[in-house]
């Protein structure tokens, strides 16, 4: 395994609370399945995983059962700011009001611009 964790942010939207965290992988199979696990054990109240990856020519994302696309929005930000190698993961503890499909890509897309940005200036 060669995961490595080299940003986390925390947005927190209509009471809903999204985790997003950025990490340097090597493995397309085996660093996003440990990915996936910290994050399972991590955030046990997440009613929703979503991530996406960008390594070499592959490209990976899942949505978790949550509606606005979030994996493809995730994945057009590692594609927009050319992070290839970089897993970003974000889980979301629901708040009790729904956000809608728009309102959910939307906090999606600024919790992993955020983490992104952070990761990008102190780098």
């Amino acid at each position: 395994m060669s995961v490595e964790e080299v940003c986390a942010g925390k947005l927190v939207d209509r009471k809903s609370k999204f985790f997003a965290h950025l990490y340097k992988i090597e493995n397309m199979d085996s660093d996003v399945e440990a990915v996936r696990k910290i994050h399972n054990k991590k955030y046990k109240k997440a009613a929703h995983h979503c991530y996406a990856v960008l390594l070499h020519d592959e490209e990976d994302q899942r949505n978790d059962g949550e509606v606005g696309s979030p994996g493809r929005v995730l994945l057009e930000l590692l594609q927009e700011y050319k992070l290839d190698g970089y897993m970003i993961m974000v889980s979301r503890i629901f708040g009790g009001i729904k956000l809608g499909q728009g309102g959910v890509a939307r906090a999606f897309r600024n919790s992993g611009r955020g983490v992104i940005k952070a990761y990008i200036e102190n780098n």
